[in-house]
C-alpha cells in the first residue's frame, strides 16, 4: 500500500509490524467464528480459493448467505475429538498491525483451553448476544482476563441485527458488565455493538447503528495503545542457553562467552551494570548481539545474546536483572492456580515447576480457596478438579528468580508439570515469592 492510502477512512503513512495478540471467547452461539471469518474476509487476508469454497460449501448446505463461519469452524470438527489443550491460533495483517488471534472455546470445561490462549494476549475479545446479554461464560471470560492482568478487554455486543439495531439493548450489556468489571483489576473495557453476519461496526463503521460514535472492531484493534502494557522499568533477562566459541571465531575474542534468551522485562545496553541471580554477582553489559548483528538497546520480547565484562559462572535458568531491584530468589510462592489436570491436585502433590528457562522440583504444600468464579467468592478446599482456580502455596526445589505477576507477566507466571506423564497440569500466576 502507498504512503498515504487510506484504510477504514484513516490515512496511513507508515508500515508497521507491530503485533497485536488478542484472544476470543464466547458461547456456543455467540458469532464467534463468523467474527473472526469476517474479520479475515473484510480485511482481505483471506485468500480467493478459501472464499470460494466457503461460497461453494454455504450453497451446499442451504444457508442462503456467505457463511463466513466456515473459515474457523473447519478446524472446530478436529477439535471437539478430544485433543487436550487446543487452542486455534489464526495470522493476519493491515497496513498498520500484525495480529495474532487465539480462538478459545468458552464453555466452563474449556478454562484451560481460555488461559492458554489468553495467557500471552495483549488484548481479549468477549462476545455477548445481545437478545440474551450478560451469561455466566461472559462473567468467566471477564474473569480470567483480570486474573491473566490482560490490559484490554472489548466486549463485542453481537447479533444486534435480531434486536432491530436497538440502542437500549446496547445499553443493558454495558451497564451490567460495567458493574462486574469495576470488581475486576481491567484498566480498559470497550464496548462495541457490531452483526458479524453483516459486517456492522467489525471492519467498516455500521450505517444502521447511527447512535454509536466510536470506532469499528477493527480500527480498535490496529490503534490500542499496547507498548505501555510491557514492564519497561526491571531487566529481566532469563539465560536460555549459553554460547561459546573457543578460537578467534568471534569478533576476535580468544574464547567468546554469550548469554542467548528473549529480554522478559526492562531494557538493556552495553555498559549497564546488571545483576546475576542467583549467585548475586554483578558485573557489566560488554555487548548486545543479535542475528541481524550488534544493537545498542534491547527491550522486551527481543531474542538476543548478552556478554559480559567478567568470567562468571552462568548457566541455563539463571538471571540477569536489574541491580537496584532485583527479583528475589525465591523458593516459596503464593500464587493463583488453574488446574489443568483430569486428577484432582490435593495438598502434598509433587510436581516438575517450569519458571522462565529454570525448572526444578516443587511440592504444593497449601490449597488456601477456590475461586467460585461466578460470584468471585472463595471457597475453602481440599482439592481442585480439572478447569478449577484456587490459592496455593508452593515450595520449590530450587531458587526461582520470580516476580509477583502483577510487576511482570513474564517472570510472574510458571506451569506446573506431572513426572511421570510430563503432561502440563496447570498454569500459575505468583502474588508473592519469599
Amino acid at each position: 500500500m502507498t504512503p498515504g492510502a487510506a484504510t477504514n477512512g484513516h490515512a496511513v503513512t507508515t508500515r508497521t509490524s507491530e503485533l497485536l495478540r488478542f484472544a476470543t471467547a464466547g458461547s456456543v452461539d455467540d458469532g464467534k467464528s463468523t467474527l473472526i471469518g469476517r474479520l479475515l474476509h473484510d480485511s482481505k487476508a483471506i485468500f480467493e480459493d478459501q472464499l470460494e469454497h466457503v461460497v461453494r460449501t454455504s450453497e451446499r448446505r442451504g444457508d442462503g448467505y456467505v457463511n463466513l463461519a466456515l473459515l474457523t469452524d473447519g478446524l472446530r470438527a478436529e477439535r471437539e475429538q478430544g485433543i487436550t489443550i487446543d487452542v486455534a491460533y489464526r495470522y493476519f495483517q493491515t497496513p498498520r498491525r500484525k495480529f495474532v488471534i487465539a480462538d478459545t472455546p468458552g464453555h466452563e470445561q474449556y478454562t484451560r483451553n481460555m488461559v492458554t490462549g489468553a495467557s500471552t494476549a495483549d488484548l481479549s475479545i468477549v462476545l455477548v448476544d445481545a437478545r440474551k446479554g450478560v451469561s455466566e461464560q461472559t462473567r468467566r471470560h471477564a474473569y480470567i482476563a483480570s486474573l491473566l492482568r490482560i490490559p484490554h478487554l472489548v466486549v463485542c455486543v453481537n447479533k444486534m441485527d435480531l434486536v432491530g439495531y436497538d440502542e437500549a439493548a446496547f445499553d443493558h450489556v454495558v451497564e451490567e458488565l460495567t458493574d462486574w468489571t469495576a470488581r475486576l483489576d481491567i484498566g480498559d473495557v470497550t464496548f462495541i455493538p457490531i452483526s458479524a453476519l453483516h459486517g456492522d461496526n467489525v471492519v467498516d463503521r455500521s450505517l444502521v447503528m447511527p447512535w454509536y460514535d466510536g470506532p469499528p472492531l477493527l480500527y480498535h484493534l490496529e490503534h490500542v495503545v499496547i507498548a505501555p502494557d510491557r514492564n519497561l522499568t526491571d531487566l529481566r533477562f532469563p539465560v536460555q542457553w549459553v554460547i561459546r566459541v573457543g578460537g578467534s571465531q568471534m569478533n576476535h575474542h580468544h574464547d567468546y562467552r554469550g548469554y542467548g534468551g528473549q529480554i522478559a522485562g526492562g531494557v538493556v545496553h552495553p555498559g549497564d551494570e546488571v545483576m546475576v541471580l542467583p549467585s548475586g554477582r554483578r558485573t557489566r553489559v560488554a555487548a548486545i548481539e543479535t542475528y541481524d548483528g550488534p544493537v545498542e538497546t534491547a527491550f522486551p520480547n527481543m531474542s538476543v545474546t548478552i556478554r559480559v565484562d567478567d568470567d562468571l559462572d552462568i548457566s541455563r535458568g539463571d538471571m540477569i536483572a536489574e541491580p537496584e531491584d532485583p527479583p528475589l530468589a525465591a523458593r516459596e510462592l503464593d500464587a493463583m492456580l488453574c488446574w489443568m489436570g483430569q486428577t484432582p491436585l490435593r495438598p502434598g502433590a509433587r510436581l516438575t515447576i517450569k519458571h522462565t528457562t529454570r525448572i526444578t522440583r516443587a511440592r504444593v504444600e497449601e490449597l488456601d480457596y477456590r475461586v467460585e468464579v461466578n460470584t468471585l467468592g472463595h471457597e475453602p478446599a481440599d482439592q481442585l478438579a480439572l478447569n478449577e482456580i484456587g490459592r496455593v502455596r508452593i515450595r520449590a526445589g530450587s531458587p526461582l528468580m520470580a516476580d509477583p505477576y502483577s510487576r511482570n507477566r513474564s517472570t510472574g507466571s510458571f506451569i506446573l508439570i506431572d513426572e511421570a506423564s510430563n503432561d502440563t497440569v496447570a498454569a500459575g500466576m505468583v502474588l508473592s515469592a519469599r
